[in-house]
């Protein structure tokens, strides 16, 4: 058993913890030597993240790999050789450390050496270990093969691949937590590098990799006495991005801080050394971005200001870039489990309050002004309930308008505070707690005082089943305001055609997504706030929600001549519900549906169900789930639809 002095928290990591309000009562878990588990880990491990500074102080990052480990390996006490196919040309680190020296002369750095950083990662397992000490020997050997100018685009300086070797004396060692990873197999490629870009301000094809990622390396420096390398991952864009107005000016990267280990080295880094390496792989096609910057990390109502419904965030301001073709010697493919290797962990895409304005966004600290009260409630489906709300101050928002979504405040009844880890409900570690429900109810047209509206819910998440065990009368949440802009217009008196008629509103929903129509509809059975001859109505509805069509017909009998039912799942007919004993309710249903008069198709929505009303109709509204609303918008090219989504 080794037994060390647990080192000393640096005065950054000292100041982020006060900033954050953190827990600081424990020792620092770093090692001063390479532990026996890491030294087994990096073996194993497939890729490996490198920082370190340039001649001007600044910290680059750049990430090897080989789908044949070992590409790392001790070689001593404390002592690790690193061997792996390079990008000779471009790759910021490699010129740091060798300054364009490739013709494969060991190179032996003065005094202790050259300061670095890295994290040894294995994706498949979701695995990692980071590192620090001292570059004390290397060699780089370009390859003198002329590059596949096949795989080119455009005429951009093409670069050398290569080979290095390193020794680096290991003086830092930390396990670290999987969160955050997305699983992928990664495969040995020889890198065949072209500089496509080196601008601070970076380009839309930089920029459009940047928001392809779900994952990136970033490496920060103590002053002159220490290094991190860390990874950031999530979903695919929670990376985002700023041109400032002055085209001089570099692009500013913002990225949410999402709940870790609670040791902020990196952000303790940045405390006393603002200033960061990022480098952005894309995966799949071998791209990479390089960029190095200086920082600014956002805490509380700072981070919210930024971008929404955050609490810890990082602004990156560039100040040099590289983009480069094929510059990895690896390449990735997202592991297909249950999960679609996606982690867990992953919160939802945080956009900056300039990409979305969000009025009911939260404020850290900030509670709900106004609460509303569960009054009634009503199962529709297995899955859908409608709830019945009455808000306690009507008056604060103000009438909200057809068509607009209600943001709900759940955070008292469900927020547990902070958590390392949380196995039982991983995505609860980054959840606000903050929903999103399109009103079904019509403005004004429910309570006494029009204080209470409707939503109509299908059960997804923990809010979704924490309001199903809720009973009215018993429950109150937090009501942040109304939001959202999904009106149907409908023509004017200069819309009218050559002979005097209007031309049709058309919607098309699935499942849940009809909702929206129901908030535009007026109060009580037969009467609408829509000119329903002006309204045609598709809708895809699975057998097992059939309960919601009819309950909306039954309410709103006056749809049924606009609205075409596209009724899937279970059966092609009427015979498959009979045989089928436990479809026997759906069955009645369905018989209850017929009776309203709707039309009914009993298979899925195809393209000529819309294209044959393109002449009839001249505004295409359209609620689905993403994959949905493809495939309608490549079904009518050219047509401008405005769609809402429930994907909230």
């Amino acid at each position: 058993m080794s037994i060390f002095q647990p080192a000393a928290w640096n005065d950054g990591e000292k100041a982020i913890h006060k900033r954050t309000h953190g827990q600081f009562d424990r020792d620092n878990p770093t090692t001063p030597f390479l532990t026996p588990r890491a030294a087994q880990q990096i073996q194993r491990y497939q890729l490996m993240a490198i920082g370190t500074l340039d001649e001007n102080d600044r910290p680059w990052c750049t990430v090897w790999g080989s789908g044949q480990p070992p590409m790392a390996q001790p070689i001593g006490q404390s002592i690790i050789g690193i061997r792996t196919n390079v990008d000779a040309t471009f790759d910021p680190v490699t010129e740091a450390i060798w300054k364009g020296k490739t013709d494969g002369e060991v190179l032996r750095l003065e005094g202790d050496g050259k300061m670095m950083a890295g994290l040894s990662i294995q994706l498949e397992e979701r695995g990692r270990v980071k590192l620090a000490g001292k570059i004390i020997a290397g060699a780089l050997n370009a390859d003198t093969s002329p590059p596949d100018q096949t795989k080119y685009r455009g005429n951009l300086p093409t670069g050398q691949s290569g080979e290095v070797q390193l020794v680096v004396k290991i003086d830092q060692s930390l396990g670290n937590c999987p969160k955050y990873l997305n699983r992928k197999r990664i495969s040995s490629v020889r890198p065949n590098p072209r500089l496509v870009s080196s601008s601070p301000r970076l380009t839309q094809e930089a920029i459009d990799l940047i928001h392809r990622a779900d994952l990136f390396f970033v490496a920060s420096a103590h002053r002159h006495e220490d290094m991190d390398v860390n990874h950031r991952g999530g979903p695919q864009g929670f990376m985002r991005t700023h041109q400032p107005d002055n085209p001089d000016e570099g692009t500013i990267i913002i990225w949410p801080e999402y709940s870790g280990n609670n040791l902020y080295q990196t952000l303790g880094n940045l405390e006393t050394t603002p200033r960061a390496g990022l480098v952005i792989p894309d995966f799949e096609t071998g791209d990479v971005l390089y960029v190095t910057g200086n920082t600014e990390t956002l805490v509380g109502a700072d981070a919210s200001a930024v971008m929404a419904k955050s609490k810890l965030a990082v602004r990156l301001k560039v100040t040099e870039a590289r983009l480069v073709q094929e510059g990895l010697p690896f390449r990735g493919t997202l592991m297909k489990d249950a999960s679609e290797g996606r982690s867990p962990y992953n919160p939802r895409v945080r956009y900056l309050t300039s990409e979305q304005t969000d009025g009911t966004a939260p404020v850290p600290g900030e509670e709900s002004r106004v609460t509303a009260q569960l009054v009634g409630k009503w199962r529709l489906t297995p899955t859908i309930t409608r709830y019945r709300f009455a808000l306690a101050e009507p008056t604060v928002f103000g009438p909200w308008k057809p068509g607009q979504y209600v943001a709900m405040d759940f955070t008292d009844e469900l927020d547990m505070g902070y958590s390392h880890m949380r196995d039982d409900d991983p995505t609860s570690l980054n959840d606000d707690f903050i929903r999103s429900f399109t009103v079904s109810s019509a403005p004004n047209s429910l309570g006494e005082h029009g204080e209470e509206f409707e939503i109509t819910v299908r059960k997804v998440g923990s809010v979704t089943r924490w309001l199903e065990w809720q009973r009215p009368g018993r429950c109150e949440v937090g009501v942040r305001g109304f939001g959202g802009e999904f009106a149907f217009a409908q023509g004017q008196a200069q819309d009218r055609g050559g002979d005097g008629s209007f031309k049709k509103t058309g919607f098309v929903a699935a499942g849940i997504g009809i909702t929206p129509l129901l908030g535009q509809m007026g109060a009580g059975t037969g009467a609408s706030g829509l000119d329903l001859t002006r309204l045609k109505v598709w809708w895809s509805v699975g057998i097992l929600d059939i309960g919601l069509a009819l309950d909306i017909l039954t309410r709103y009998p006056d749809l049924a001549p606009v609205l075409t039912i596209y009724l899937t799942g279970d059966g092609d007919g009427d015979a498959g519900l009979v045989a089928d004993q436990d479809k026997q309710e759906e069955r009645t249903k369905l018989h209850k549906l017929i009776d309203t008069g709707v039309t009914i198709e009993r298979r899925r929505m195809q393209p000529t169900d819309l294209t044959g009303s393109q002449d009839d109709v001249d505004r295409w509204y359209l609620c689905t789930a993403p994959a949905m609303r493809k495939v309608v918008q490549d079904w009518m090219p050219g047509k401008t639809i405005v769609y809402e989504t429930f994907d909230y």
